[in-house]
């Protein structure tokens, strides 16, 4: 009960201090605010890669935990043409598109873990910088990092936490991460 009631007090004053305008960077995981239900029956081929990058989500982040099959805040998709993209309806929820050919192209679990990462809020960030994950295609094939960056990961946790604005939690389309099989990265 103690320990149910800790918790409690760490949520609290982290929605607090966030009410006043002040961030608080990687509150504990004890205040952890929501729980993500990702679906994978129709991932195909790709729902092993789609646990794989779950789990690199809830390693690197606190205040949210993604959870295969308990619901469809997220549901992944696997489809073959048009590019891998991800449509956020609600910060958490939304549905992520792996594409096939792409897939074949690049890191299958590079593409997963960044497409939910628009699911969670990240924006694209298309600097060609294999260690920032968010940074997807503009990377070349080379790159097969799935990792978050720290900071990537701990915008990710404050976002849960309640840190940021309504407008980082809005509704988005993410296409163009992925240049198409026949455009060539330089």
């Amino acid at each position: 009960m103690t320990s149910r009631l800790n918790r409690l007090a760490v949520a609290l004053l982290a929605t607090t201090l966030a009410t006043l305008g002040i961030t608080v960077a990687n509150p504990s995981p004890a205040s952890a605010a929501m729980t993500i239900c990702y679906n994978t029956s129709q991932a195909g081929n790709y729902a092993g890669t789609a646990n794989q990058a779950a789990s690199i989500w809830n390693n690197a982040t606190v205040n949210l935990t993604l959870s295969a099959n308990c619901g469809s805040n997220l549901r992944i998709y696997q489809i073959t043409g048009g590019g891998s993209y991800a449509v956020r309806t609600s910060l958490g929820n939304g549905r992520v598109y792996i594409d096939t050919q792409q897939a074949a192209q690049y890191s299958p679990l590079r593409i997963m873990t960044h497409e939910i990462g628009h699911i969670l809020g990240l924006p694209d960030n298309y600097n060609g910088n294999c260690a920032l994950l968010m940074s997807g295609g503009s990377a070349g094939t080379s790159c097969t990092n799935p990792y978050p960056s720290s900071a990537e990961a701990n915008r990710v946790s404050n976002l849960f936490a309640g840190t940021f604005s309504a407008t980082d939690r809005s509704a988005d389309i993410f296409r163009d991460s992925w240049p198409s099989a026949l455009t060539s990265v330089s």
